[in-house]
């Protein structure tokens, strides 16, 4: 009897252990599967961030583009004078003598 009882208590000892092994590897599985949802989601995010960046930049580019060719016409047409006469009015607020200029200050 004493024999038939130690092989019940190890039975019973592997048998706690492998429902131990068993919670432990699903709750590892369970945990990775949260730490992977949670990187996809945050990737995303970032992804959503940088699409937003590039056309951002796409649109600077644009611009920056559009400011070329209208230098690149003041060159080609050997009219700096033109070109310094704008940059004066556009950049610097210069005004010629006499000159009237009205602002729409009603978009503040």
């Amino acid at each position: 009897m004493e024999h038939n009882k130690g092989e019940r208590k190890r039975g019973q000892k592997e048998k706690r252990r492998s429902i131990i092994e068993w919670i432990v590897t699903r709750t590892v599985i369970a945990a990775v599967i949260v730490v992977c949802i949670v990187q996809i989601i945050t990737t995303q995010g970032t992804l959503i961030e940088k699409r937003q960046e590039i056309s951002e930049l796409e649109h600077a580019i644009e611009i920056a583009d559009a400011e070329r060719m209208e230098l690149e016409k003041f060159v080609e047409a050997d009219d700096i004078e033109g070109y310094m006469e704008k940059a004066a009015i556009e950049q610097l607020n210069y005004a010629y003598p006499n000159e009237r200029r009205f602002y729409d200050t009603s978009r503040n």
